[in-house]
């Protein structure tokens, strides 16, 4: 997880220079930003943190310490804060607790690790749960980094509990800002956040797909360094723990989308639907990934025991082949007097029995296609 103690916020201008010549944002998940100690020096909270004040959908002022949360607020009724916290205890929660008055159980779940991807209402905000992941290089590790967001009327709270590329969600922000209203300011930071996540789970589906496809090349071919059968179970390991990752997402998305939760509104429910397609494209796209693997595995076995029969019908026809000259020279071998018994007529005779018979069965076997 990247920290950026400048955490400079791009001008409008900037912006438009972005879109018109495509290039890597600021905290693109390739090119992470330099890690950042914590803004506020007073414990709590000792942990990590990130601030940001917006209003009517404009960043006021960022980088300010946690403690300054209500001051800011209560100054100004128009004004929104999110504030991220990295891998913090019961005390430096205490601070929020303290603030917007946080339920007990999902304080607790949220410095609890290994909780389920979910959404928990409660009187005065909402608890979410839910996981962030990335695949190595080689496509094997699946590196799942959980999140749990606050989510009052006038603040989104991010725990995060592993690392997570946080400038990439700030870049997000900044780009979707003439989505934000007066009205829809929390909203449009919890779209922001869940479109990131989402978008990398189905980025960590791409990379595994790829890989798929690299193994596939590998199936019919008669020398390959690669072990196909390993590579496989490899494979299907990690869809299958991405698979739990991103499958709950979709109940996330679509909990978040529900009136109940008020963030809906006229501009950003078509937003939030978007997230649950890509949600639910993301998980067929597993699922499809999987059932790949499967066949690459199931057409490696075939392939074996098909090339397992062929060698054993090849063994068996020189061994019918090696057979005949056994059988003449068993008989020839007999001691009673023979046509040709003791003669050089008699081993000449045997020879071109021999030759000729198994000369006659390998053309048999070979037209029948057993050699």
């Amino acid at each position: 997880m990247s920290h950026d103690t400048t955490d400079a916020q791009p001008e409008l201008s900037a912006i438009d220079e972005l879109v018109a010549e495509p290039a890597a944002a600021a905290g693109d998940p390739q090119t992470p930003g330099p890690a950042a100690p914590s803004v506020s020096m007073a414990v709590p909270p000792k942990c990590p943190t990130r601030t940001r004040l917006y209003r009517h959908g404009e960043l006021i002022d960022e980088g300010f310490p946690a403690e300054e949360l209500s001051e800011r607020l209560g100054s100004d009724p128009d004004a929104v804060v999110w504030l991220d916290l990295y891998d913090p205890d019961q005390r430096d929660l205490q601070v929020v607790v303290d603030e917007f008055g946080l339920h007990p159980l999902a304080v607790e779940d949220a410095i609890t690790s290994h909780q389920r991807a979910k959404v928990d209402r409660y009187r005065t905000h909402l608890f979410a749960n839910m996981y962030a992941v990335s695949v190595d290089a080689a496509a094997v590790t699946i590196t799942a980094g959980e999140i749990a967001v606050f989510i009052t009327p006038r603040a989104l709270v991010t725990v995060r509990k592993d690392e997570f590329d946080i400038d990439t969600l700030i870049a997000r922000w900044d780009l979707n800002a003439d989505l934000v209203d007066a009205g829809n300011q929390v909203s449009a930071l919890v779209y922001g956040l869940i479109d990131v996540v989402v978008d990398g789970h189905y980025h960590a589906v791409e990379q595994l797909d790829d890989a798929v496809d690299e193994l596939q090349t590998h199936l019919f071919e008669a020398q390959t360094a690669v072990d196909v059968r390993r590579r496989a179970y490899e494979l299907g390991a990690s869809l299958a723990a991405l698979r739990r990752v991103v499958a709950p997402m979709q109940e996330v998305v679509s909990r978040l989308n529900r009136a109940d939760s008020h963030l809906r509104d006229d501009i950003l429910t078509p937003y939030y639907q978007d997230v649950y397609d890509h949600a639910l494209r993301t998980v067929e796209s597993v699922d499809a990934a999987r059932d790949r693997v499967d066949r690459i595995a199931d057409t490696q076995l075939n392939e074996q025991a098909a090339e397992l029969n062929e060698i054993t019908k090849r063994l068996a026809a020189w061994a019918a082949i090696i057979a005949v000259p056994t059988a003449v020279t068993g008989f020839y071998g007999q001691n009673i007097p023979y046509p040709g018994f003791g003669h050089v007529s008699g081993f000449i005779a045997s020879c071109a029995i021999m030759l000729g018979l198994g000369a006659l069965l390998y053309w048999y076997l070979r037209r029948n296609r057993w050699l």
